[in-house]
């Protein structure tokens, strides 16, 4: 999409266009403390990424035929991620 650049209208009566910028890091850093204050202390992002694969052999194991053909074609599209040896977990 190219990028919208708008004509100024010109003219005796057309007041001169303000140059208009904000400056979000101050609250970008406020949000991310934020995020991190309400994860609190006892989060860990180790543990987090375990328990989603952990999740997702489950999502995929125990798949009948049609759905492992269903499974592997969406691997084979780059839909999904190849888990472990190309096949659900069983």
């Amino acid at each position: 999409m190219p990028p919208h650049h708008p004509t100024s209208p010109t003219g005796p009566d057309t007041p001169a266009l303000v140059d208009f910028t904000v400056d979000l890091t101050a609250q970008e850093v406020l949000r991310r403390a934020q995020v991190m204050d309400a994860l609190g202390p006892d989060w860990d992002p180790i543990e987090v990424l375990r328990g989603e694969e952990a999740a997702y052999d489950l999502l995929y194991s125990g798949l009948d035929a049609e759905q492992q053909r269903v499974y592997d074609a969406l691997v084979a599209a780059g839909v999904l991620a190849s888990r472990g040896d190309g096949r659900a977990a069983a």
